[in-house]
């Protein structure tokens, strides 16, 4: 990473200073259930345009005319949402930073989803850094030309498409007291859009409505934060509001099929020096010898969930559907973060925004550090300098 920007940032860090941070971050909204890291990332320019062209190769393929068939068989029934779009708002590409064969860091794609990231809060958490510490002003942390008016703009663009911001909504279940509500009220405070529950929606014949003030509101355009895998067991939260699964007049951004299209299914059909080897596993009759190389990951599964890292073949043969799990081979992260105590490893998440009528847009980023086995709370829950921040990028 950038080692003058590194040791800039270092020299100034406190606890102190860390606590004052993290109390500004969350003035004004609730505490932040998740761990805000106490540094953001300093990406060199040389790093920055070889994810650039990850992210690339990947849209390549999403952009192709035969990749809704390609995908077909990603969405499962029981979840299927009629009226899909033809491509999904949102596209976010995970890369841990690793070493290539000439020993220079290289992004290897671990993650993708077409579905909402931090939209809202990633911008929020960059000027809080830059509030309280001395960033240099050659560094940004948007891509592609974007800054934050721009941004907010294209943002507005692709969650209201052509409606009043009354009558657009963010969904998800218990919406308020997700981990991630912080950048539902911040996307709120952006745009003007309701932050809503599902059961705070209601049908009538094949409209939607939400009560504000004893007034029915008409609710247009879901902005979907709702992941299916998260009610597999209970789909009576629809009986109170309303089932995606049935014909209703609204707009999804982005339609819930994206979720499943754009996601480890998609993963064994790229092939890039910047995508690790990746296979269904129906689609291969024996296994690598090597197993102990590879990571065995459910397809239908959200942060983590299911992943199995030390794989062995008695792990195999107890899987009773093998087109719902793949084989990844491992990626081995870089300890390219310089804390107080050592390195740590890193992630970097390209955020793109994906207007209707318009091409995909790179606009932002967000980085997550780790001491762990893998990326994540569960695995990083005794360690400091871990956790969610931002990458500033050289430009």
């Amino acid at each position: 990473m950038i080692s003058e920007e590194r040791q800039k940032f270092n020299n100034q860090f406190t606890e102190e200073k860390y606590n004052v941070f993290l109390a500004d971050l969350e003035n004004g909204y609730p505490k932040i259930p998740f761990r805000v890291a106490e540094t953001p990332i300093f990406i060199p320019k040389v790093l920055t345009e070889k994810l650039i062209k990850a992210g690339e190769e990947i849209i390549d393929l999403i952009k192709r005319p035969g990749f809704k068939e390609l995908t077909r068989k990603a969405t499962p029934k029981l979840w299927e949402v009629p009226n899909e779009n033809d491509h999904p708002h949102f596209l976010t590409f995970d890369f841990g930073i690793c070493k290539d064969e000439h020993g220079e860091l290289t992004p290897m794609l671990i993650e993708m989803q077409g579905f909402p990231s931090l939209y809202g809060f990633q911008m929020h958490l960059a000027e809080t850094f830059k509030k309280h510490y001395q960033i240099s002003e050659n560094l940004n942390y948007f891509l592609n030309g974007f800054d934050e008016k721009k941004y907010i703009a294209l943002l507005k663009k692709v969650i209201l498409g052509t409606h009043e911001a009354k009558h657009v909504a963010l969904m998800d279940i218990d919406a308020k007291n997700q981990k991630t509500a912080i950048d539902f009220l911040v996307t709120q405070k952006q745009l003007g859009i309701k932050v809503l529950s599902v059961d705070e929606i209601h049908r009538k014949d094949n409209k939607l409505f939400y009560t504000e003030n004893g007034k029915e509101i008409q609710l247009k355009r879901i902005y979907n934060r709702l992941i299916f895998d998260e009610i597999e067991n209970d789909e009576l939260l629809f009986e109170n509001s309303f089932d995606p699964r049935e014909q209703v007049e609204v707009e999804w951004v982005t339609h819930p099929n994206w979720f499943y299209r754009i996601s480890k299914f998609t993963m064994p059909f790229l092939k890039s020096k910047f995508v690790p080897e990746t296979y269904i596993l129906n689609r291969h009759t024996e296994a690598p010898k090597d197993l102990e190389n590879y990571v065995l990951k459910p397809l239908f599964s959200f942060a983590g969930m299911g992943v199995i890292i030390d794989v062995k073949q008695s792990d195999l043969d107890e899987i009773t559907h093998p087109e719902n799990w793949i084989l990844q081979k491992k990626v081995v992260y870089e300890p390219a973060v310089q804390a107080p105590d050592g390195g740590v490893k890193a992630e970097i998440r390209l955020m793109y925004l994906w207007a209707d009528g318009e091409e995909p847009q790179l606009c932002i980023n967000l980085a997550r550090l780790s001491k762990g086995k893998m990326i994540g709370v569960r695995y990083n829950a005794d360690f400091d300098w871990v956790g969610g921040t931002i990458g500033f990028m050289e430009q």
